[in-house]
Parts: structure tokens; C-alpha cells; sequence
């Protein structure tokens, strides 16, 4: 995107949806009929633009986020297709913190599916604003009305339909736009690239004028002349209706529905021209806040090359030709090749050697960067993801993205000592990528283990290992990864006094700990009060030994979760006290304090909906609760029942394969991780028995 491009031209959008929603298969029609590419892909031929890894094309589905850019309509539109499987919703997050807008992909039978409601919270979270598209409306069982009332029980969604399907299932042939109030269909012979408007149908006139005064009535708020116009019962023009209803978008006050079959060329375009009609620019997002890197104060910054540099690295990726990608939005100002940026987090220097604008996993080289750009960037080196970029003489600190923590483990081992070394390498490039992979080394046995969000995730990361880095190595069975928490209240008064090196050192800490009752990580609480006169670096020394302590727990080893802990007390003395000492005490009290608090254990609680037909629906029942699952809800849908429910991770390992078997290969199902609860102490004794370790 060059500077002559106006801002408000400019729009970055997310494809977001639950998994098979068809979101790959919509982003290849926008690519197709915005001229970017001259041929259809298809998933399931393993020959779409953005699933371009030999993983997604194996199992026809999305593991990275894409991004690339096209035109439409005289305006800029990058576009990120993001993947649906909850084991990478982690690509959804840092997608939508820079992202300005969403187009959220529904199935019309399944509806609000479990990862629609994940995606749905997290655009939430960042205030995006967002269009639905109502897809595979040529489904048997297809229902738009349906999907509507879904997504204002389930996601407190206002739901406004700005187009009605015209027939349903095999007879969907086209839209009703009730902002221009026409009829529009999809050309075949053209692969749907000729829209085609006309008069709409006769037998839906009256249904189209009655939710054609719905929608006014819902965006008259936002625009006072048509709120008068309404009023005088005075015609109402289509740029007018647009206006309201892009501010009212544009607030998060309504979502507006459109519908269509992207596999069958049908609706796509109008997508398109929601995108640009509805969704915001930079612009419309507005100044940036952040903190000044030195003062901590308060700052923004504006969308304009006119204003000091400022970017988010939302992502790292290895490229076989160029090594390291940094993955960047753009949020003010502009840089060029060869310019020196700074990061307030390590507080040094970096250059941009190299600026990418990508196309999927294709790359076309710039000169200059400018606002409201998304580019990969290559050249730095201790830059990682959530971190901000910005002009050295007015550095700026952009609110940083929050991780999930990984709910699985493998082993893993080099098939022989001479892939050791290319092993740790390799480690090491797969977790600067992707933040919810984690790496470490037990302490008591010695194995190196590889973290994930889930099983497909860590076959995923195993794989790349083998076919991207040419690494041979063993690999463990999954492991759950526990968490410990503790389930009572206690107070630790610790005094720690050692001589070491001739010197002596003092600090005495009371500490008192309690459960929140939740799966939050643990909160620190300075609560000696403005009388007590103590070094604050004192305080934030005990601080440190708080948290360092809290990574491995009293039974097992594994992180305190859900406590509260609050100092109490210090004394220290001028001549013998210092941080490395409240830090030990610090540390000691908290680890003295958690055992007198009743350690407990507390395991991954995975959420899970199946769809199967009702007369597999008690086997599958009876099976989830043999698996200390409960049972949630039982609701019907047009594709068969639904069971939503509950249950720990560790015993879902291989639950397709007896879903399967239940169900004669007919029931779905999709799960994801809900939190960590505590367990019983049956269980909890059995969980330690079977990692070896029991107090």
C-alpha cells in the first residue's frame, strides 16, 4: 500500500469461524473475484491460496493464519484467513488485536457452533467490530433464520439481516438485499463472478418489506436524518440507509447477517461490498494508546505517516529463503529499508533489512512501510510476538497479548546424538513462533518435553519437525499438564539469616496465602500499608520469589493456579538486608505457607459438544460418563442431537475413535478447553501415583 492510497480506503479484516465452517473456501472466492488469482482452489483438493502448508493440505484444514492483500472497489483490503481448530485459536488471538474489522462464518445447520463462541469472545475482547455471513445455505437442513436467533441466544449478538435467502437447501438461488431492495443471483456460467439484479420475487415482497422496516428501526438511532426522514414517512435512499447502518456496525451496536454458498459461487461478492461499505479503516479505529517507554504515562498515537513510528509484531515465522519473518501492524508513521526502530521491551536497537508485503506464503518486496500496513518484516533478531516497535527517540509500549497456557506434554528425544543439537535448534525456532508451544526439561527424569493446546497441536509441531527441519526424533504419548492449587487459608512467618561470603544476610517476610476458588494465575497483594517504610525494591524482590516459587507446585511439580497472596509483614536491616535476600524469603514463606494450606491438585476441564442421531444418543451419553464427564444440555438440531458437556482431558485421549465406534461413524464432535478445576482426592492420588510422585 503506497502513500497515495487514502486511509479510508483501507481496510484489515479477519476470517473468522468454528472449523469446516468454510472460511478457506469464502477467502478463495474474495481472491478469485477481486482478480488476485485466475482459478478456484478447493480444500479438499489441497490447493488453496492460504492453506499453503503441507499439514493443512493433508488434512484439509486451517493451522496459520494467512494474510494477503487485494483490491475491491478502489480500496485496500488485507485480509488474514485464520485457522477453526481450537489447538490453534491461538492464531485467532494475535489476528484480532491488530486486526479493524471481521467477517464471522457460520454454518447454516450447525449454527453457533463451540469455537463460533470462542472466536466470538475473543473479536469481543478487542471491541472489532464484525459482519456474519450465514454459509452453505444450499445445505439440506439449512435454516438462516435460524442461525440469527443462535447468535443473539448464545452470543448476545444483535443480529440485523440486511439480505434474505431466496429458497433454501438445493433451491438457494440467490439474496434479497434489503438495502437496495433487489433480488440478487450468481451467474453459473461465470463461476458466479456476474451478479445479476432484479425485482424482487413477487411471493417474498411483503416478508422483504417487513424486515426492511426491522432494520431501519434498529439503525435509526444512528443517523438523525434518516431517524426524521422515518418520521415524515419521507423516502429513504440507499448511501443514506448505508451510513446508519455502517455507524451503528462501526459501534458494535448491531451485527449485521448476510447469507449465500460460497462452494457454490453465491454471496461472495456482497461480502466484499460489506467489507468496504461497513467495516471501519484505521481511521475509524482511531489513536492507539499505549505507555511512554521511560515514564510509564499515558500516550497515543494518531493514524498518520505524520506521527512517530509505531507497530505491533503480532507474529514470528521461519521462511526457508529469508529465515525470519516478524509479522507487523502498522500503527503510525512509516519506515523504509535500512531504518534502526527500537524495543521498549529489551531496550535496544534494531534495523529493518528487508519489507514484505505477503500473499499467503508468497512474498513481494517494499521500500517503505506506511500506516495501516500489515507487512513481515526481516532483520529482527530479539523481536517476539506482542511486541511493540517504534521510533527510537519516542518510544511507545502497545498493549501486549495474552497467551494461553499449554494443557499438553510429549517427551521427546533424538533418534541419535547426532540430531541433538539440530533438535535444540529446532525447539527453539517452533516455540519463538508459536507462544502457546512450550519447551522444558523435567527435573527428576531428564526428558525434554514439548507443550501444546491440544493433541493435534503437538502432532502438528512434531511433524514440522520431521519434514520442515529434517529432525528425527522420538516421540512420548500425550501427557496431561496438571496445575496445583490450594484449598485453604495460611499464614507463613519466615526469617532468613545466612552468612555467605562473609557477609550477612537478613530479611524476615510474613506472608499470607488463600484460594480464589478459580483457575487465574497467582496475585500478589502488597499490603503493608503507607506506614511501613520499606525499600520497594524490597517488596518487589519478595514479589519475584513469589512468582519463580509458584512455577512448580507442592505435589507434583506443576504450576499454583487460583491463590491469592498478600504480604503481610517485612523487617530488614540497613546494614545486612538486601533484594537477593527478601527474595529467598520471599520465595521460602510462599513454598512453608502452601504446604500448611492443603495442596491440591487441579486438572484441564475440556468442554465438548457432540452431534450424533438420536438413536446413538444414550451409548454416547453413557460413554461421556464413564469418562468423568457430565452432561450440560441436550438440544436438538436439524443435523441430529446435541450433548454439551463437560469432561477432564485426560480421559478424552482417543475419543474419536470410540465416538466413532458408537456411533457407526455418524456423530461429530468438537472440544476445547474450558479450565482447570480441582479434584478429588481419589483422583488426585491417582493422577500422582501414576506420575510417581505421592506425599
Amino acid at each position: 500500500m503506497g502513500k497515495d492510497l487514502d486511509l479510508d480506503k483501507v481496510r484489515n479484516i479477519g476470517i473468522i469461524a468454528h472449523i469446516d465452517a468454510g472460511k478457506t473456501t469464502t477467502t478463495e472466492r474474495i481472491l478469485y473475484y477481486t482478480g488476485l488469482i485466475h482459478k478456484m482452489g478447493e480444500v479438499h483438493d489441497g490447493n488453496t491460496v492460504t492453506d499453503w502448508m503441507v499439514q493443512e493440505r493433508e488434512r484439509g484444514i486451517t493451522i496459520t493464519s494467512a494474510a494477503i492483500s487485494t483490491e475491491w472497489r478502489n480500496h485496500h483490503i488485507t485480509i488474514i484467513d485464520t485457522p477453526g481448530h481450537v489447538d490453534f485459536t491461538i492464531e485467532v488471538e494475535r489476528s484480532l488485536r491488530i486486526l479493524d474489522g471481521a467477517v464471522v462464518i457460520f454454518d447454516s445447520v450447525g449454527g453457533v457452533e463451540p469455537q463460533s463462541e470462542t472466536v466470538w469472545r475473543q473479536a469481543d475482547r478487542y471491541n472489532v467490530p464484525r459482519i456474519a455471513f450465514v454459509n452453505k445455505m444450499d445445505r439440506v437442513g439449512a435454516d438462516f433464520f435460524n442461525v440469527a436467533a443462535m447468535m443473539e441466544k448464545k452470543l448476545s449478538a444483535i443480529a440485523v439481516p440486511l439480505q434474505l435467502p431466496i429458497g433454501r437447501e438445493d433451491g438457494f438461488a440467490g439474496v434479497i438485499d434489503l438495502v437496495t431492495m433487489k433480488a440478487c443471483y450468481f451467474d453459473e456460467a461465470s463461476q458466479g463472478a456476474l451478479v445479476i439484479e432484479k425485482e424482487i420475487p413477487p411471493a417474498m415482497a411483503s416478508d422483504a418489506q417487513q424486515w426492511r422496516e426491522s432494520l431501519l428501526e434498529k439503525v435509526c438511532d444512528f443517523d438523525e436524518e434518516l431517524m426524521h426522514r422515518m418520521i415524515d414517512e419521507q423516502e429513504i435512499g440507499e448511501a443514506l440507509l448505508k451510513r446508519a447502518v455502517r455507524a451503528a456496525i462501526l459501534q458494535n451496536k448491531i451485527h449485521a447477517v448476510l447469507c449465500g454458498s460460497a462452494f457454490k459461487n453465491k454471496g461472495v461478492q456482497k461480502i466484499l461490498d460489506a467489507v468496504v461499505d461497513y467495516l471501519p479503516s484505521p481511521l475509524d479505529r482511531g489513536a492507539i494508546h499505549g505507555r511512554d517507554a521511560k515514564s510509564n504515562a499515558e500516550i497515543s498515537r494518531r493514524p498518520s505517516d505524520d506521527d512517530p513510528f509505531a507497530a505491533l509484531v503480532f507474529k514470528i515465522a521461519t521462511d526457508q529463503h529469508v529465515e525470519r519473518l516478524a509479522f507487523a501492524r502498522v500503527y503510525s508513521g512509516k519506515v523504509s529499508i535500512k531504518d534502526t526502530v527500537y524495543n521498549p521491551r529489551t531496550g535496544t536497537k534494531e534495523r529493518i533489512m528487508r519489507i514484505f508485503r505477503m500473499h499467503s506464503n508468497k512474498r513481494k518486496p517494499e521500500e517503505q512501510v506506511h500506516t495501516g500496513d500489515i507487512v513481515a518484516l526481516v532483520g529482527l533478531r530479539d523481536t517476539k510476538t506482542g511486541d511493540t516497535i517504534c521510533e527510537v527517540t519516542k518510544p511507545i509500549v502497545l498493549e501486549q497479548m495474552n497467551f494461553p497456557n499449554p494443557v499438553i506434554s510429549r517427551s521427546i528425544e533424538p533418534k541419535s546424538t547426532g540430531d541433538e543439537e539440530k533438535l535444540k535448534g529446532a525447539l527453539a525456532r517452533l516455540v519463538d513462533e508459536d507462544p502457546t508451544c512450550t519447551v522444558k526439561v523435567d527435573k527428576e527424569t531428564g526428558q525434554t518435553l514439548i507443550s501444546g493446546m491440544g493433541e493435534l497441536h503437538l502432532e502438528i509441531l512434531t511433524d514440522r519437525l520431521l519434514r520442515e527441519f529434517g529432525v528425527a526424533a522420538n516421540v512420548g504419548k500425550p501427557q496431561v499438564s496438571y496445575r496445583e492449587t490450594i484449598s485453604a487459608s495460611a499464614q507463613e512467618d519466615f526469617e532468613y539469616a545466612q552468612t555467605l561470603g562473609g557477609k550477612n544476610l537478613y530479611a524476615r517476610v510474613v506472608l499470607r496465602i488463600e484460594p480464589t476458588g478459580s483457575s487465574a494465575d497467582v496475585v500478589f497483594e502488597n499490603r503493608l500499608g503507607a506506614k511501613m517504610d520499606v525499600p520497594k525494591a524490597f517488596v518487589e524482590a519478595v514479589h519475584g520469589g513469589v512468582i519463580e516459587a509458584s512455577s512448580g507446585g507442592i505435589l507434583s511439580g506443576y504450576p499454583l493456579l487460583g491463590m491469592h497472596v498478600a504480604l503481610a509483614g517485612v523487617t530488614y536491616r540497613e546494614d545486612d538486608s538486601n533484594e537477593m535476600a527478601f527474595k529467598i524469603a520471599g520465595a521460602t514463606a510462599f513454598v512453608q505457607a502452601c504446604r500448611k494450606a492443603g495442596p491440591a491438585l487441579m486438572e484441564p476441564i475440556m468442554r465438548i459438544e457432540v452431534v450424533a442421531p438420536e438413536e446413538h444418543l444414550g451409548p454416547v451419553i453413557n460413554d461421556l460418563n464413564s469418562r468423568r464427564g457430565k452432561v450440560l444440555n441436550i438440544g436438538r438440531r436439524k443435523d441430529g442431537q446435541v450433548v454439551d458437556g463437560e469432561a477432564p482431558m485426560s480421559q478424552m485421549f482417543g475419543y474419536a475413535t470410540a465416538l466413532r465406534s458408537l456411533s457407526q461413524g455418524r456423530a461429530s464432535y468438537s472440544m476445547q478447553f474450558a479450565r482447570y478445576e480441582q479434584t478429588t482426592k481419589q483422583v488426585q492420588d491417582e493422577i500422582l501415583r501414576k506420575i510417581g510422585r505421592m506425599i
